[in-house]
């Protein structure tokens, strides 16, 4: 398969890092090429949706420079190779993204809670794995399921796997003592089984109601972006 080099330049991880060169294929996606640069630079505990690619071209007889933001999709090989050599650069680029906290003990029974910045449309699983990547842990996402609790209400609902923690963790009331919090889930292997639906079918509830003895706060961040992991 053919190869080529592209030239990624990363500030936005650190300050220290200007670029990186990488060797792709020219099937290679950019969200293939992000994710490589996180696991080079051992950053696993950051969210890969936080991040994209973008591409931005020189016209130089013009003296046009054109910035295109690159979808997950997109081939920066296939893409490179349509301008002369010298007139495209590639840079990485962070989304604007949200603090969540989660109370991780069934993980680290030492631990209390994980600080994680994420973005909108990152889905339970996907965090799951993110807190997993945490502790190198090499556990199944299914195995763990996360749980919107309410001391207030002393109610805790189970999140769906496709649920989006910041998106739920922004219609909370404040003062209510909302937080997240990671279980076990025993019954894993049979959590994303699907049943024949019939006429006959009970019907399932969305949400469980549960007393719990918790008694931890949940604390505001405004200052959020400076929270990647703690």
């Amino acid at each position: 398969m053919l190869q080529c080099t592209i030239k990624v330049y990363a500030k936005c991880l650190r300050p220290d890092i200007e670029y990186k060169t990488l060797g792709i294929t020219y099937q290679t996606t950019s969200r293939e090429v992000v994710n490589s640069l996180l696991n080079k630079y051992r950053m696993r505990h950051r969210d890969p949706n936080l991040f994209y690619l973008t591409m931005e071209v020189t016209v130089r007889k013009a003296g046009i420079r054109t910035v295109i933001v690159l979808d997950d999709e997109s081939r920066p090989a296939v893409l490179q190779s349509c301008h002369p050599r010298g007139d495209s650069r590639f840079a990485l680029q962070i989304r604007h993204g949200g603090l969540v906290k989660i109370y991780d003990s069934v993980l680290m029974p030492g631990s209390k809670y994980k600080s994680l910045l994420i973005s909108e449309h990152t889905t339970v699983d996907e965090l799951i794995q993110i807190l997993l990547n945490c502790y190198s842990s090499k556990e199944r996402v299914e195995q763990f399921s996360l749980y919107e609790v309410c001391e207030s209400q002393e109610y805790q609902r189970k999140l769906h796997p496709d649920d989006c923690p910041l998106q739920v963790q922004r219609a909370w009331a404040q003062g209510q003592g909302f937080h997240f919090l990671l279980r076990l889930n025993l019954d894993y292997r049979f959590r994303r089984s699907k049943v024949p639906w019939s006429p006959d079918s009970p019907p399932i509830p969305c949400t469980s109601r549960q007393s719990i003895a918790q008694t931890e706060t949940v604390a505001t961040y405004p200052d959020y972006q400076n929270y990647f992991y703690i």
